[in-house]
């Protein structure tokens, strides 16, 4: 009986979640506010890290920001600070587990307690499994997923003191899909959706609910980071756009942002259809960017 009444209760809570989630689509969600909140952004020198801390810093965030170029971040600081945000740069090698760990202790004693962390630095080599030096497959581990464990271990101890927080996880559609000359990158950003799925579960076990995560799924931005992308089906996005659509996630602590929105549906596609039409749909779908190939290239 007790059994029976378990079922009946989540069934109940299962309607409920889809009454819940079909109001939401008329009403606008509530966003929180930031104002002084301390947002600590890795990869912060370029790209979609760099216009994510001018509109955090817009918000009037206290801004932390990580990067490997020191320029960069400079460059970076300085718009922010022009804007009135109070910024403080930190030069990091998020490789590195001693350095995330020792610039995560200055952020405390010359900053205070990080209160929105994103972990936005990532990188990317586009070549094959054969054309891919073992240094740079361990590389790519070390900053687009083990970074992640380093950071959240660093500030996560005083969000959990406050029940007060948001863990950002930067990750990709290719966390969804696999893509060819691409093995290590989708390897790790499979691995950054998994990991934002479990850290969120584990949050909610322990029942800090004031503690959020987000996760950025986007195709192709336009970083420079790969060269000459291209694609059928969806626009190679601009990085401004996407930093737009993050921050608007995060203050309304959206748990997944898929920018086109239509991402979220790869793993339905992926789920029903059968193999062979999934091939067509990747063929039809003409993926391109300059990639460094083994095979190709030797019988050039």
């Amino acid at each position: 009986m007790h059994v029976l009444l378990e079922i009946v209760w989540l069934l109940l809570v299962i309607v409920y979640s889809y009454l819940e989630s079909f109001v939401k689509l008329f009403i606008p969600l509530k966003r929180k506010s930031v104002k002084g909140e301390v947002v600590l952004i890795t990869g912060a020198g370029h790209g979609i890290g760099k216009i994510t801390a001018q509109i955090f810093g817009e918000l009037e965030s206290v801004l932390v920001l990580w990067d490997i170029n020191k320029q960069g971040v400079e460059e970076t600081a300085e718009k922010c600070r022009k804007g009135g945000a109070k910024v403080y740069t930190y030069v990091v090698d998020c490789s590195k587990r001693e350095e995330i760990n020792t610039a995560a202790n200055k952020v405390k004693q010359e900053v205070g307690d990080v209160t929105i962390l994103i972990n936005n630095a990532g990188i990317i080599f586009c070549a094959d499994v054969l054309t891919l030096q073992d240094q740079q497959i361990e590389k790519i581990f070390e900053v687009n997923i083990l970074a992640h464990f380093w950071t959240t271990r660093a500030f996560l101890p005083s969000m959990l003191r406050n029940n007060h927080g948001h863990i950002v996880t930067v990750a990709s559609s290719a966390g969804f899909v696999g893509v060819q000359f691409m093995v290590d990158y989708c390897s790790t950003k499979f691995a950054a959706l998994g990991y934002h799925k479990a850290l969120t579960a584990e949050l909610l076990a322990l029942g800090k609910s004031g503690i959020k995560t987000s996760c950025l799924c986007p195709v192709f931005v336009d970083t420079g980071f790969v060269k000459n992308p291209s694609l059928r089906l969806a626009p190679v996005l601009q990085p401004e756009e996407v930093a737009q659509t993050l921050v608007d996630g995060i203050l309304i602590n959206k748990k997944m942002i898929c920018v086109p929105s239509s991402v979220s549906l790869v793993p339905v596609l992926a789920f029903f259809l059968p193999e062979r039409a999934l091939n067509a749909l990747n063929e039809f779908q003409n993926l391109k960017f300059e990639a460094k190939v083994h095979s190709r290239d030797k019988d050039k």
